[in-house]
């Protein structure tokens, strides 16, 4: 498999289909009243009743548990438990995988290298879809963009054509845009049926063209930051609810310029 540096061959303007944005939620009291919601495991550990909820996505709170504690304070056993009691709750379409992040601050917390975070990472996905049947959503894991070319060749034939894949280690990039391109890119040179998942993507890389049409979905928990910074209610559902809308004001909005460019 290549692992070239430089720009892959893909066309930004390849057919896709509609892009699909969850909204990361801290309130799960709301999760009703959004069509897609995003939810760590964190919040649901303490949780006695089931809750309303749509189509969602269960996150394993990677970011919190290895930048917070240098790895995972539960075994995947432990984590399919957790998936198993609430997927019965809306309809679950996936759970994350215990994937580890590839960002420099991270390594130097585990003090491990990022080939041993990928490792990690598709060694917890096969010891959890051994303890699951529930719908897992794999993670590839990088730094550099080759890196995440290699930790896909990594994972082999457990990718299905077509499956749905995390691309994670992008959040922090927010604010280069072109890199995110470059990696999506780059993954769906060599392997361009897959879905791809961005994580905590904010609005200044979902407004950059490219980067929607190699995207499937995205989920993002930056209202809250937004809202918290502006000095209004950082848990307030109608916050969440205005940028959701804001995300999918700005897909119609890509999707009218591409139909007026095709005219």
């Amino acid at each position: 498999m290549a692992t070239s540096e430089h720009s892959p061959g893909v066309s930004a303007s390849a057919p896709c289909c509609a892009f699909r944005f969850y909204v990361g939620l801290d309130d799960l009291y709301y999760a009703f009243r959004f069509e897609r919601s995003f939810i760590s495991v964190n919040r649901l550990r303490d949780r006695k009743s089931p809750f309303a909820v749509n189509d969602w996505i269960m996150d394993s709170g990677a970011f919190t548990e290895v930048t917070t504690h240098g790895g995972y304070r539960t075994e995947p056993e432990e984590y399919a438990k957790q998936i198993e009691r609430w997927r019965m709750c809306g309809n679950m379409e996936a759970a994350v995988c215990q994937d580890y992040m590839c960002e420099p601050f991270v390594t130097a917390k585990t003090g491990l290298t990022v080939r041993d975070h990928q490792r990690l990472t598709i060694e917890r996905f096969d010891r959890l879809r051994a303890a699951t049947d529930a719908p897992l959503l794999p993670v590839l894991q990088g730094f550099k963009p080759r890196e995440y070319r290699e930790h896909l060749a990594d994972y082999g034939d457990r990718l299905a054509h077509g499956a749905r894949v995390g691309v994670g280690s992008v959040c922090k990039r927010n604010s280069h845009p072109a890199m995110i391109e470059h990696i999506l890119g780059g993954i769906k040179a060599d392997r361009p049926d897959l879905r791809l998942h961005g994580f905590g993507l904010k609005l200044t890389a979902l407004n950059r063209t490219g980067i929607r049409a190699l995207l499937y979905s995205a989920d993002s928990m930056a209202w809250s930051f937004n809202a918290r910074k502006n000095g209004r209610d950082a848990h307030d559902w109608r916050e969440a609810k205005a940028y959701e809308n804001r995300v999918n004001n700005t897909e119609r909005k890509l999707e009218l310029w591409e139909h007026i460019g095709q005219g």
